[in-house]
């Protein structure tokens, strides 16, 4: 039996469809539709007043009190990090390098970036459990949460984040989580 082209051509979409519909339908849960909803309501609950000081690369927090706090801290970790990763783009650039060196500066980029990336996935999860503003930082080994929230702090939502970072964040071997009442 010799089938038409048209015939063919719609046998072969009718079954991408059904193979597309089966991959949605079997594929792990998405975590991106309400992104936009929890960073809208974070933006909406800024609160809190932190100052950094950047030693040798380091960010130290030392007090809260005011508006944006959070926010502030996020774009000095990202100023520091787009500064480390100009420094390594420029070392990338240089002819000096052998192969090797090259692929180390270039898996140290991104490593940069994947723990960027991790950190703004994590306070996205963190928010979606019922917290005011989240910070992650992650400083090699050592990540630090800190969490805003009108509730009271317990011990057993401290034990979900520190195992959701272990998940997300490999290498670590110290976790902290440190809540600030919000007002």
């Amino acid at each position: 039996m010799l089938l038409k082209k048209q015939t063919v051509w719609l046998l072969t979409m009718l079954s991408l469809v059904v193979v597309l519909s089966v991959y949605y339908i079997t594929s792990p849960e998405q975590k991106n539709n309400d992104l936009a909803a929890v960073q809208q309501k974070a933006k909406d609950q800024n609160q809190g007043k932190t100052k950094t000081e950047a030693k040798d690369g380091k960010t130290v927090v030392s007090s809260v009190a005011g508006d944006s706090a959070f926010e502030e801290l996020r774009m000095k970790l990202e100023d520091l990090r787009s500064e480390h990763q100009e420094e390594l783009t420029t070392q990338l650039a240089s002819t000096d390098l052998s192969a090797d060196e090259r692929s180390k500066v270039k898996d140290q980029m991104n490593k940069l970036n994947k723990v960027a990336q991790s950190e703004e996935l994590l306070e996205t999860f963190i928010k979606t459990m019922g917290f005011d503003d989240v910070l992650v930082r992650a400083d090699g080994p050592k990540v630090i949460v800190t969490v805003k929230s009108k509730k009271k702090p317990s011990a057993s939502e401290a034990n979900k984040i520190m195992l959701e970072v272990k998940k997300e964040i490999d290498e670590t071997n110290y976790v902290a989580v440190e809540y600030q009442p919000a007002k």
